[in-house]
């Protein structure tokens, strides 16, 4: 069946972190799409609702085996189900194994420009970042291997946090890149800690790798955080899982998890969950699409009309990275600048570390009519700076 995409949805006072902004303003900062999710999913919390008791609740293996037929049809990779652990977000989950599966004062390995979140999780419980950058040459990103396993090798080194479908550049990481880091990690004594958040809004036929598939003990000594919420814009349903092959891990992180009060889910995560896995193939297949057209529609746009801007061509997700080092020198500058100007509120990328400073970025995951808008706001805005300065 088709979905709309396209409506415009008002967001304004309800809650949303997105959209608590001026009047007048348009976000296209946080990763958080503007569609409504898949109507399957509205169906069965519906039907939750209408229960009317919302008491303590347990993980059904159901769940689970949910879980693993998805990844099977998605990703062409069934994890076992006793590899599987339920928590209640991506982000607690890191926390909570950062300060499980390290120790103060070690080194956590990163590959800057990520996520900005994983700066949060390793500094506040008291360890140290460490950055291998990935390397930019004319619009492509790669890794550093000689970098990457000099800083491995540091006896203070002890685990890395590996984003792949990487967030905020948007590529997909090769099976043979994940396997040569994984081999370098084991090399060297590192868990391999993979966010995977956006693994299922992979566009125009890029293929995903579950870090969990690769070769028997680079898996086991990894693991895996996925979740429903980006895909399906459910990230208040508070759902995610933690893969993990190897069984003395999963011991020692489902201490984490409980410990940490992640692994009871509220009333709502386990049918919103089931009805994504079981029912949302058809809606994510034509989110795909839909997001897929919204980026070409920004590259023909910034090609026609902002020359001095380039876009970095995402392999997945929603959020596109694009390079202003011809137009401002700081991001945060142009970012502010452009806010108040225009309206348009988006990510600095300096938050992200690495060449940040250098880059903005912005979510494309909304109806044409909103980012039709958005693209106008930023030509007015990067056009009005150049002209000042």
């Amino acid at each position: 069946m088709p979905y709309d995409f396209d409506t415009v949805i008002d967001r304004r006072h309800t809650n949303s972190a997105k959209w608590d902004v001026k009047p007048g303003e348009l976000p296209m900062w946080i990763a958080d799409m503007d569609f409504q999710t898949a109507p399957e999913i509205t169906a069965a919390l519906k039907q939750r609702a209408a229960f009317g008791i919302f008491g303590y609740e347990e993980i059904p293996t159901e769940y689970y085996e949910a879980v693993a037929d998805w990844w099977a049809t998605e990703h062409h990779f069934r994890p076992q189900i006793d590899w599987l652990m339920f928590c209640t977000g991506v982000v607690p989950a890191i926390s909570s194994i950062v300060r499980k599966m390290t120790a103060p004062g070690d080194n956590i390995l990163v590959q800057a420009p990520v996520y900005n979140m994983f700066y949060h999780s390793i500094e506040n419980n008291g360890r140290h970042t460490l950055s291998s950058d990935l390397v930019e040459r004319d619009g492509q990103y790669t890794i550093d291997f000689d970098d990457l396993a000099q800083k491995m090798a540091e006896p203070l080194t002890t685990m890395m946090i590996l984003c792949n479908p990487q967030n905020p550049i948007g590529i997909v990481w090769s099976r043979a890149d994940l396997q040569r880091i994984g081999e370098l990690a084991l090399k060297h004594h590192v868990l391999v800690l993979a966010d995977e958040i956006h693994c299922d809004l992979t566009l125009n036929d890029h293929d995903y790798t579950p870090f969990s598939s690769l070769s028997a003990d680079v898996a086991a000594n990894s693991i895996s955080c996925i979740s429903p919420s980006k895909t399906f814009n459910v990230a208040a349903l508070h759902a995610a899982t933690l893969i993990m092959p190897a069984q003395a891990i999963r011991e020692r992180v489902s201490r984490a998890i409980n410990n940490d009060e992640l692994a009871e889910p509220n009333s709502f995560a386990i049918p919103g969950s089931l009805a994504a896995y079981r029912d949302g193939h058809a809606w994510v297949a034509e989110l795909r699409t839909k997001i897929a057209a919204n980026q070409r529609q920004l590259q023909t746009f910034v090609a026609d009309n902002l020359p001095a801007v380039k876009v970095i061509e995402a392999q997945a997700t929603y959020l596109i990275w694009l390079d202003i080092s011809q137009v401002a020198a700081d991001a945060s500058d142009l970012a502010d600048f452009i806010r108040a100007k225009t309206g348009l509120f988006l990510s600095a990328g300096d938050v992200y570390r690495g060449d940040g400073q250098h880059f903005l970025r912005i979510n494309i995951a909304c109806p044409t009519a909103e980012l039709t808008d958005g693209l106008q706001r930023l030509q007015a805005g990067i056009e009005a700076y150049m002209t000042q300065n």
